[in-house]
């Protein structure tokens, strides 16, 4: 057989030979079924026969993933895209104060922070990344540690980074973690450190010495190298605080003991108050050398006043107990933290909220345990402490300024206050009691108004205080809201307590708690109201602190 004859087709015969084996061939004797002219190849996408075809609408061509729906309409449509105008340009003050301008950029979304000028600070080679990072968490950690707010501490570690030209950078601060995220480009890995607070301290002379290097940091026309900052900060954290310890505790005592003048007390309970409050005082610093925790300190510092009291109850001395006690926990109640938590909150940290709210917690239970424990062992031996003896205040306005305003100048000394901001505090604080006393006492308003006002003329004036000498509103805040504390509510309802009537007590704690959220609602409102009128940001508008709509 030749090889053409290989080529030629072959029969049935030979199809159905048996020698071939084929796992497709037909079996022999199996007839081969006819298709009817219908094609073998089927397809999942194929229309079954006797199934019609749908037809497209008529006047629609065919669709696609890039053609516009056809039930998109110009009046109806979303603007997603660009508008034909451009996005409006975003413009920062350059007269305001960096922690304004910060501020603004920190709640804008990434994509519409304006781009940064040319920095003066980094050198041929660039900032070294890893350096300003942790110069920038030194900060951080200074600031947080002296209580400053965490928007104002994000703030403070965004303008850091900004002037060394680092513009790709997210601060995220809670309670006690900093950590701070810089991403060179959107190819590069990001660069992510982060620093942990560990022991906090109350010293504003250092945190306005922190405000000053950020502000001389932010400054174009000023040149700090990285070197030079360092050094700076070294010598921040190295500086004495500018008040001895025996200062410390007689500013104890004299807030005390004008806290009682505000409450009714005389001559001897102011004594009587200072005392009480000195030998607290010393008891805390002997607790606190011993390594034990801020809440039995607080418990130890407030069973003085309370015993001192008790002492003149069982005397049967004529004076005012109360206003002895009342006057002891004014030192004592955590006013400056509960500013700070609720701040945290009402713009939107609300980690760092929730634990500084609950730090204000402990150290309040503290102190009504240090109390609670005193009164109720001076009521069972006999003691007749009559809870609406310091209520009915006699109407001397004048002696109850000059006592608020004694009141917020210990206050700063106790924060370790510049010397320069205490005549502005104690000036603040006479300011507050006055326009809470022309309420409460004259117009007959209820207390809780009252106090949320005078609290935000507090923080109206402090920040107004702060922009002109360019530093943080809390020195100029905090030790003027001291004649607002609740210290005569506090004690009320743990005398209530103390003698069986518990219904009665927890109402009066709960109307300290209403007052306590008054005065740092009210500072928080004041300073808010000031940064309204400022022109920081856009302009005709000003980010506000809420992130979300509700949802």
């Amino acid at each position: 057989m030749t090889e053409a004859d290989d080529r030629k087709p072959r029969s049935d015969e030979a199809r159905y030979d048996p020698e071939i084996t084929s796992e497709f061939a037909v079996p022999k004797g199996l007839d081969v079924p006819k298709t009817g002219g219908e094609s073998e190849t089927t397809s999942e996408f194929q229309v079954p026969q006797g199934l019609p075809t749908p037809q497209p609408p008529a006047g629609e061509p065919e669709g696609s993933a890039f053609s516009t729906p056809s039930t998109y309409g110009p009046q109806g449509g979303v603007a997603a895209f660009t508008p034909a105008t451009g996005v409006p340009l975003v413009s920062l003050v350059k007269d305001a104060p960096w922690q304004d301008r910060m501020r603004t950029m920190l709640r804008m979304p990434v994509a519409e922070r304006p781009a940064p000028e040319p920095v003066q600070h980094e050198e041929e080679s660039g900032p070294a990344v890893p350096r300003v990072l942790d110069l920038t968490l030194r900060i951080g950690e200074l600031l947080l540690a002296g209580g400053e707010g965490a928007e104002d501490v994000e703030a403070a570690m965004f303008a850091v980074c900004r002037s060394y030209g680092l513009d790709r950078c997210e601060p995220n601060v809670t309670f006690t973690l900093l950590s701070i995220s810089h991403q060179p480009s959107l190819v590069e890995d990001p660069v992510t450190a982060s620093r942990t607070v560990r022991r906090r301290g109350t010293d504003y002379t250092r945190l306005a010495a922190v405000f000053r290097l950020v502000d001389d940091l932010t400054d174009p026309e000023t040149h700090v190298s990285l070197e030079e900052a360092y050094r700076r900060l070294a010598e921040i954290r190295r500086n004495r605080h500018p008040y001895p310890g025996w200062a410390l505790t007689l500013a104890s005592g004299l807030l005390a003991g004008a806290a009682s003048m505000l409450v009714g007390g005389d001559l001897i309970v102011f004594f009587a108050a200072a005392i009480g409050a000195m030998l607290g005082d010393r008891l805390a610093w002997l607790c606190a050398g011993r390594g034990l925790p801020e809440f039995y300190q607080f418990t130890v510092a407030a069973m003085p006043p309370a015993a001192i009291g008790v002492a003149f109850a069982l005397a049967h001395v004529d004076v005012k107990a109360s206003a002895v006690i009342t006057g002891g926990l004014f030192a004592l109640l955590p006013g400056r933290a509960l500013v700070a938590g609720v701040q945290d909150g009402l713009t939107g940290f609300y980690i760092t909220a929730s634990a500084r709210l609950l730090e204000v917690l402990y150290f309040f239970v503290g102190i009504v345990t240090g109390v609670l424990l005193v009164l109720y062992f001076g009521v069972k031996v006999g003691g007749k402490l009559n809870p609406d003896a310091a209520l009915h205040i006699s109407g001397r306005p004048l002696i109850q300024i000059a006592a608020s305003m004694l009141l917020s100048l210990t206050f700063a000394v106790l924060l370790q206050q510049e010397r320069s901001t205490v005549l502005w505090v104690t000036l603040n604080g006479g300011v507050a009691w006055s326009v809470y006393g022309a309420m409460r006492y004259v117009a007959d308003i209820s207390p809780v108004a009252s106090t949320a006002v005078a609290a935000g003329l507090v923080g109206l004036f402090g920040q107004l205080l702060s922009r002109y000498r360019f530093a943080s509103a809390l020195p100029y805040t905090t030790a003027a809201i001291g004649p607002l504390l609740p210290g005569s509510a506090t004690y009320f309802g743990l005398l209530k307590m103390a003698q069986n009537e518990v219904d009665k007590g927890l109402v009066s704690l709960a109307n300290a708690a209403s007052l306590a959220m008054a005065i740092a609602i009210g500072v928080n409102l004041g300073s808010e109201v000031f940064r309204l009128f400022l022109r920081v940001g856009s302009p005709g508008k000003r980010r506000a602190a809420k992130r979300t709509r509700g949802f």
